[in-house]
């Protein structure tokens, strides 16, 4: 019984030295075909103009309110402290009163919670006061006119 392993010329050196690519472009198809479907959604949004950014020197009226938040979440009116929210809405509603309303400047500690900072702002909603502005640091290197 004999078996033949070889080719049947004689030509046993030869090899098969092409590159089957079927399995690569079906993997590129595919990666195509995902990127086509995800891309328009990655980029759709709701169209907005954002603000630009700019300092403005702050104007220090003297009927400005400066409200501070500590690092603890202290509040502040000025330099007296005031004990709870409610007493700072009750505050906030005797000013909000005033003929030109004043504005409201919350100046925030680098290390306080968002969320104090957020009582205040809803403080000044609840009392009716139009203007908060927030005072911050300038970047370093920030040049005023």
């Amino acid at each position: 019984m004999a078996m033949n392993v070889g080719a049947a010329d004689g030509d046993e050196d030869e090899f098969n030295t092409t590159i089957n690519t079927t399995p690569l472009v079906d993997v590129m198809l595919v990666l195509l075909i995902i990127f086509l479907i995800t891309i328009p959604v990655v980029t759709a949004s709701v169209q907005l103009q954002l603000p630009k950014e700019r300092n403005i020197p702050t104007e220090t009226k003297p009927e400005n309110i400066v409200i501070a938040v500590n690092a603890d979440g202290d509040v502040f009116w000025g330099l007296e402290y005031v004990p709870s929210i409610e007493t700072l809405v009750e505050r906030l509603k005797v000013e909000a009163v005033k003929e030109p309303q004043p504005e409201v400047h919350i100046r925030g500690d680098l290390k306080v919670r968002y969320e104090s900072v957020g009582r205040v702002v809803v403080a000044c909603q609840r009392a009716g006061i139009a203007k908060v502005g927030f005072i911050t640091e300038p970047p370093a290197g920030t040049v005023t006119r």
